[in-house]
């Protein structure tokens, strides 16, 4: 029986939805601008064989604000598995989720398990990129920026409750063009939705969210946290772009490379390059994901 709830993490209230179940418990996490409702398809994909908790993150869905760090967003997560009872999950997240599995493993090498779906920050430094020319490696990571930049001005943006409609039947197009479940994909844009009484309603997470993140982010050397992570730990790393990256085709390419040869120069650590698979791999493939994820975590039981 799914079971939503809230729990306390001390100075911020996390919701969270219990998929239930009497198998080895998994987190699953979802990515930044994102809500528990997204990770909907492969927790049940998942919870055949695992019990599947979900969580909105701190300053997403029905969480509430809080100043972001890494160490604030992992104390959020074990508070959640204290109140929930849930020992020694194995952790799967993605994007910013599957950056968080990874810091878990680093702290947590009781775990049965951390997977990161593609959970790597954009490219910032041209020695991310080191199979691009270095001139043409610095104009594209400058127009990148610019493009980002735009993203985080418009965050936490206010619309007319008459706008709203017409906003819903956007996302219900996109659900469609990417073949994804409607449904979800609707909760998903509404949970991360606050009504004002001024008729107004608000998109989460904060400018100030997006902004901390961003620059947590872009800080972030996953390098020294592959090599710290003692528990098992599975990196899976999207093959093709996303429409919106195609006028960066050349980037993203080589900034694929760089993360398949950082993950190679970690011996513990397994990688997977899934196939046809773009950022967007949690909407795209999340049977095969599933069967991922069970047989990597049941290979290390």
């Amino acid at each position: 029986m799914i079971n939503d709830s809230l729990v306390d993490g001390g100075n911020v209230q996390i919701a969270v939805r219990d998929f239930g179940g009497d198998e080895p418990p998994l987190l699953l996490l979802h990515g930044a601008g994102g809500n528990l409702a997204q990770m909907t398809t492969l927790a049940r994909a998942l919870r055949t064989r695992h019990r599947v908790v979900t969580v909105d993150l701190r300053g997403h869905g029905r969480s509430a604000d809080g100043g972001w760090s890494w160490d604030a967003a992992l104390g959020d997560l074990a508070a959640v598995c204290v109140k929930l009872e849930v020992e020694r999950p194995a952790v799967v997240g993605h994007s910013l989720g599957g950056m968080l599995a990874m810091l878990w493993g680093e702290r947590h090498p009781e775990s049965p398990g951390v997977i990161s779906l593609d959970g790597n920050p954009p490219p910032t430094r041209p020695d991310q990129v080191p199979a691009l020319d270095p001139e043409k490696a610095a104009a594209e990571l400058e127009r990148l920026t610019g493009v980002f930049d735009m993203i985080g001005a418009a965050a936490g943006q206010k619309v007319d409750a008459a706008e709203l409609a017409d906003l819903v039947e956007r996302q219900r197009v996109a659900a469609r063009e990417m073949g994804a479940d409607e449904k979800v994909w609707i909760e998903g844009f509404r949970r991360n939705l606050i009504h004002g009484k001024d008729g107004r309603t608000t998109f989460r997470p904060s400018f100030e969210s997006t902004t901390r993140l961003r620059a947590m982010m872009n800080e972030l050397d996953l390098a020294p946290v592959y090599a710290a992570v003692a528990c098992p730990a599975l990196l899976v790393l999207a093959t093709r772009d996303l429409p919106e990256q195609a006028p960066f085709a050349d980037l993203y390419a080589a900034y694929r490379r760089y993360l398949v040869a950082q993950a190679r120069a970690v011996p513990r650590l397994r990688h997977v390059e899934l196939a046809d698979a773009s950022h967007a791999m949690v909407i795209e493939q999340p049977a095969v994901l599933a069967s991922l994820i069970t047989e990597f975590l049941v290979e290390h039981r």
